[in-house]
């Protein structure tokens, strides 16, 4: 993370923690959810597979433009702790994210309109752990690859720690993203999930 964070770590012990862990483990995402230190190993190559297949409908709808920034592992302060962040796998966020900045190279939930995680074998972080830390930080939509299961969770409406709308969806079935992330998306959930098929189990 960043030099200032290190220089802040008198009053931030977790995040100096979390700088001394991504030291020794070089490749390991780490994040702060609930005051509690998150380390998540490298994925595998399905993993970035399933990534590059879902930013293209993004890239091809005109959402990483002069509105809208389509960015992969851009941290997320979260309300849920004084040095909670996330990480998510990719991120929508308005192009004027970079007025949002907050510290140890996070930024402020309101710029973020979507986050999308793609399950590898630390699968139940993503879809327990950061449905509450994403819907307290009011992020309006998050997406979730869930290769074990093989399904697609599209969750809206932030309230509180949850998300009113949970949708899941198996293979067979096109998803219609919410039109407030900026232009209209469908995604073909069979694909997605042979994409990310044999790892990550």
């Amino acid at each position: 993370m960043s030099a200032a964070a290190v220089e802040r770590s008198h009053d931030r012990p977790l995040i100096a923690e979390a700088d001394r862990i991504m030291e020794r483990l070089p490749g390991y995402r780490v994040e702060i959810i609930g005051d509690q230190i998150i380390v998540s190993p490298p994925p595998d190559g399905h993993h970035g597979d399933v990534l590059t297949d879902l930013m293209a409908p993004f890239m091809a709808a005109g959402l990483h433009g002069a509105e809208s920034r389509l960015i992969q592992n851009i941290g997320l302060w979260l309300p849920t702790g004084p040095e909670d962040f996330a990480i998510p796998d990719v991120s929508l966020v308005d192009a004027d994210f970079a007025d949002h900045y907050i510290e140890n190279n996070c930024y402020d939930p309101v710029c973020f309109r979507m986050v999308l995680e793609v399950t590898s074998s630390n699968f139940r972080t993503d879809l327990r752990t950061k449905v509450g830390a994403y819907a307290e930080a009011k992020v309006p939509v998050y997406v979730i690859v869930d290769r074990k299961h093989e399904r697609l969770h599209v969750l809206t409406e932030p309230a509180g720690s949850e998300y009113a709308s949970h949708r899941v969806h198996a293979p067979g079935e096109t998803v219609a993203l919410p039109d407030s992330l900026g232009a209209k998306i469908t995604l073909d959930v069979g694909e997605i999930i042979r994409t990310g098929r044999n790892q990550g189990r």
